[in-house]
């Protein structure tokens, strides 16, 4: 098994690529905590990896608060004494405004979960993982972060800004046996767009970015980002730090 005694967090792993990634590391023998907002999709994917004999633990919790994302590093901690791999990919779209239109609420939701919830579980996994002198950061970005085509305003600022997190905490905690890279999916069949209100999506940045989406030569499976993952997890990749990796079927070799 690839992640044998090892200890992953995963959040956003109550639907989507968070829930195959859950599925997954446990497969590989990952003694799995997953996090988790929404107390019923959560008690699905727990349900699941137990099934498949698997070893799981649940925390309900919204990472855009400090003190919810903390406590879900806490619960590794306390179930299995370590931690060796954070995957921050808990995330919500935006309604595809652009600058000019964005809306303050809109705004501080998408920064909230997207970039605060991703700083707060990496700062805090990192005091767990220094003295370990290891571990495997994974950010769950985008391909919105490689251009402006894919969303609007407040979506796509949070996926750049998440690279620049990526790099800093590869760059500065190399030495402490730390790596941490960014994978940017492109277009993946999950259920991203139940996070907003889609009568409120923007007629003119949606038109727009209609134009982009429409050269998209495929749409993932959510194991696809999940088996990437997986090698970004295991020490098969440990000479891979402080990338951004696509995973877009090549929409963005057009």
């Amino acid at each position: 098994m690839r992640l044998e005694g090892k200890v992953a967090i995963i959040t956003g792993a109550g639907s989507g690529m968070g829930r195959a990634m859950a599925n997954l590391f446990a497969a590989e023998g990952a003694r799995v905590v997953a996090g988790e907002w929404n107390a019923a999709t959560l008690a699905e994917v727990v349900d699941e990896v137990r099934a498949a004999g698997g070893e799981i633990t649940g925390v309900q919790g919204n990472i855009a608060k400090r003190d919810e994302a903390e406590a879900i590093v806490e619960a590794a901690v306390s179930a299995y004494g370590r931690l060796d791999i954070l995957v921050n990919n808990a995330g919500v779209m935006d309604i595809n405004q652009g600058a000019a239109e964005l809306d303050d609420q809109v705004w501080e939701r998408v920064l909230g979960i997207n970039l605060n919830g991703t700083m707060y579980m990496t700062r805090r996994a990192l005091q767990v993982m220094v003295p370990q002198k290891s571990g495997s950061i994974i950010n769950v970005s985008s391909i919105a972060a490689m251009g402006g085509g894919a969303a609007g305003a407040a979506y796509t600022t949070s996926k750049h800004a998440i690279i620049g997190l990526t790099k800093s905490t590869a760059w500065i905690y190399q030495g402490d046996g730390i790596r941490c890279n960014a994978i940017c999916p492109g277009g993946v069949e999950t259920n991203i767009m139940l996070s907003v209100d889609m009568t409120k999506m923007d007629p003119k940045g949606s038109s727009n970015i209609g134009k982009y989406v429409g050269i998209i030569p495929a749409f993932l499976k959510p194991m696809d980002i999940a088996q990437l993952a997986l090698f970004l997890a295991t020490d098969e990749s440990k000479m891979i730090n402080g990338a951004m990796i696509p995973a877009d079927a090549g929409w963005r070799a057009a």
